[in-house]
């Protein structure tokens, strides 16, 4: 699979290394805020074989999904079918062929690398395949969902069959190391061994599959059954222990996707876990393996912002938030030619300076993002609407909360839903102080923030909920104060704060969501008393049932069902 055998006829210079060393160096490059050279490098060589051709694909893929620009996305698209094209191979399977070739006497030299290099394009046109689904959801049309949907089906199959594929050739190659008398078969099996499938060679390419075929993995195994049928995804369960396994494999090995595999360990440990709430209560779960990791590849890495990001989400997570404002303003600085990854750490800031209470500095950087960020500005502006507000400057405020409805976009987007629904209310009247520092606090909730916060922050939110005095947001407020008291470790008020608010009817005309997550949030805590587990069994299963329509009701559902599974880990149904 060397470049130099793709050398005829292009009038390019040779590649300096094999492909599959200049493909990870190129990767390697671009993590390390080399993200033109990394372009460059992949361009400049992307003619030479299918892996560079790949990563040229792969970079334009990253830069569409930072930048969401029309005209990105369309090159992303063209470029991932110019390598899949180029990648097209005979629909026969790679044992199979292994085996006519062995029956037919082919000369092992020949056959084995046609071998390895057919299962390297099927591996990459996998990947092409979810790049492009990716980004066909994001167009968030019925049609591009479907599309989407047939495209990661056909990309799941050629990841399963692609895996079993090289296991079953692992599993032969280590039969001729060990095995001291041969059969005949056995010694053909020895001789393509021998001439071109390596151990290296084999575990690079375990590697390049398990990537994908660890991320479907994870990803499925966080989706609830009913939603699993409602997109009629895949139609398989996903096993989270060995999608885990299957990326730290890929982060381990010596393929160009070794470092994005590290990635996806990194955001699944401090974003995933803790958002939808996969470890229950602990809200700590998975940082001891996310800070393994980072120590593991600092030298690696040692300029990397998005490494340096994570660092940030890890003392984030640790409520160390000081240090965590410190990381990601680093993180800014090194991100100075990577306007996407700048926004990622704006807005981190931002959360940081809200779980601080530092409305001041929260409004700076949401209003920047707001002005900035092509992402979602109806979704900016509603966060620097309630921290502007939050700060006292209510007429500031008002006149951004008008700008979040002229800035919804995205129809079918919940952020964006939620956004204009709260934005309402204060484009007709004027907010107020009090009403938006609970908006913050909401905020907070919502995206599992508030475990973040420290004990005495916790407090002055306490009294902030407290001092508010309107007859509408009773069951929100309630709700919030239970969910304060329980990060307070006071159980026993928090369930009084969750039993109020799952009662407020009144609610359900301002706040939809809030009965079912108080009801959910109750069913948690019972939960964790082994005496009430039935009971917290119960209220789970009424708050996925009985409640429909509501604001971010799929997150909740992803949260029930991780509470659900993990009951059933420790009590045998």
């Amino acid at each position: 699979m060397a470049g130099s055998e793709q050398d005829g006829g292009t009038g390019e210079a040779p590649l300096p290394f094999e492909d599959s060393e200049l493909a990870l160096a190129g990767i390697n490059m671009l993590l390390n805020n080399g993200f033109r050279e990394s372009d460059q490098l992949f361009r400049k060589y992307r003619n030479h074989s299918p892996l560079m051709s790949f990563g040229a694909s792969f970079v334009s893929f990253l830069n569409a999904m930072m930048t969401f620009e029309e005209e990105k996305m369309q090159l992303a698209c063209d470029d991932l079918k110019a390598t899949e094209k180029l990648c097209e191979s005979e629909e026969a399977g790679v044992i199979e062929t292994i085996k006519n070739k062995i029956k037919k006497n082919v000369d092992g030299r020949k056959s084995a690398p046609s071998m390895m290099d057919r299962l390297q394009r099927q591996i990459i046109v996998a990947d092409c395949q979810v790049y492009l689904a990716v980004l066909s959801f994001v167009k968030q049309e019925l049609s591009a969902y479907i599309k989407g949907g047939w495209i990661l089906r056909k990309a799941w199959k050629i990841y399963n069959k692609c895996y079993t594929d090289i296991n079953t050739l692992q599993e032969l190659y280590q039969k001729k190391i060990t095995q001291e008398s041969l059969t005949s078969d056995a010694t053909n099996d020895n001789h393509i061994a021998a001439e071109g499938v390596t151990e290296d060679s084999l575990n690079r390419l375990k590697g390049a599959v398990s990537f994908g075929y660890g991320l479907f993995h994870l990803c499925i195994s966080m989706v609830p059954p009913n939603l699993l049928k409602i997109i009629n995804l895949l139609g398989f369960p996903g096993d989270r222990l060995q999608g885990l396994s299957s990326l730290m494999y890929a982060s381990e090995s010596k393929d160009m996707k070794a470092p994005l595999a590290t990635l996806a360990l990194l955001w699944y440990h401090t974003v995933v876990r803790p958002f939808f709430a996969l470890d229950g209560s602990d809200t700590k779960a998975g940082l001891q393996e996310a800070e393994e990791i980072l120590q593991k590849k600092e030298a690696a890495y040692p300029n990397s912002s998005l490494f340096m990001f994570f660092k940030g989400r890890i003392q984030r997570l640790e409520c160390q938030i000081n240090s965590a404002l410190t990381s990601f303003n680093t993180a800014l600085e090194l991100a100075t030619d990577q306007r996407e990854i700048q926004h990622v750490c704006l807005y981190e800031i931002g959360w940081c300076s809200m779980i601080e209470m530092n409305f001041k500095d929260a409004f700076e950087s949401f209003e920047r993002l707001k002005n900035e960020s092509r992402w979602s500005q109806c979704y900016y502006a509603y966060l620097t609407a309630v921290c502007q507000g939050a700060t006292g400057e209510v007429n500031g405020a008002q006149t951004v909360f008008k700008e979040v409805q002229k800035l919804f976009k995205r129809k079918n987007n919940q952020i964006e839903q939620f956004s204009v629904k709260k934005a309402e209310r204060f484009r007709k009247q004027k907010p107020t102080k009090q009403l938006c520092v609970l908006a913050s606090i909401e905020v907070l909730y919502l995206w599992k923030a508030l475990p973040n916060c420290s004990f005495t922050n916790l407090q002055h939110m306490s009294q902030a909920c407290q001092e508010v005095d309107d007859s509408s947001v009773i069951g929100l407020k309630n709700l919030l104060l239970g969910a304060i008291h329980k990060c307070l470790g006071n159980a026993e008020d928090a369930v009084q704060f969750f039993q109020r608010a799952l009662k407020d009817e009144l609610c359900r005309q301002n706040n939809l969501y809030v009965q079912p997550y108080a009801c959910y949030e109750l069913g948690c805590l019972l939960l964790e008393d082994p005496q009430t587990v039935p009971r917290g069994k119960v209220l789970l299963l009424q708050a996925k049932e009985e409640f429909t329509g509501y604001d971010f009701e799929n997150r909740l559902h992803v949260r029930i069902h991780a509470a659900l599974a993990s009951l059933r880990e420790v009590v045998p149904q």
